[in-house]
């Protein structure tokens, strides 16, 4: 297990470096760090930009916020060799493209479904919320935040691949084009 430690004195770039899901929690809760407004630097210090933004929170809070949340991303989080796996043993899942069109005319897994809006509306109105979920993109960011949404919409049993379709294809996965 990886230690990785934070505190106030560090910059955004070492808190988004040792917790990459740092990112999305704290635009989820604080609305920091998703546009122009509400940035921050690299070299920007977390109690700094916690000042800036009026978080009232103890900055002891919030890391503990931040370390609970990348526990959570990492939960969520399946390598290409068990997707593998799953897919040789035919499990129950459905499988999301989660790139844009100029990237899957590359291929895509087979079985998996194109992520569209329609698809989002039947996902979050139709889908019983304990279905296995797969998402992918190219290296596994935008099906990070895919996975983060859903979970956060109910859905229990939701994945994204790690190292995206480039981990897929390097172990030796297919894809159909």
């Amino acid at each position: 297990m990886v230690t990785r430690t934070i505190s106030g004195d560090s910059t955004m770039d070492e808190v988004l470096s040792a917790f990459p899901a740092a990112q999305r929690a704290l635009f989820r809760k604080y609305h920091i760090g998703g546009c122009s407004s509400c940035g921050f630097q690299p070299t920007d210090k977390l109690s700094d930009v916690l000042r800036s933004h009026d978080v009232q929170e103890p900055v002891d809070s919030v890391v503990s916020f931040i370390q609970e949340s990348q526990r959570m991303d990492d939960r969520t989080k399946v390598d290409a060799k068990t997707l593998k796996s799953w897919i040789e043993a035919k499990e129950p899942m459905k499988l999301v493209d989660m790139r844009g069109p100029d990237e899957t005319a590359f291929g895509i897994i087979p079985g998996a479904l194109t992520l569209t809006q329609d698809l989002v509306r039947q996902m979050n109105e139709e889908w019983p919320k304990t279905t296995r979920v797969v998402l992918y993109c190219a290296r596994g960011m935008r099906s990070a935040d895919g996975a983060a949404y859903l979970a956060g919409h109910g859905f229990t049993s939701v994945w994204s691949l790690s190292g995206g379709i480039e981990a897929w294809t390097m172990a030796g996965g297919t894809l159909k084009r």
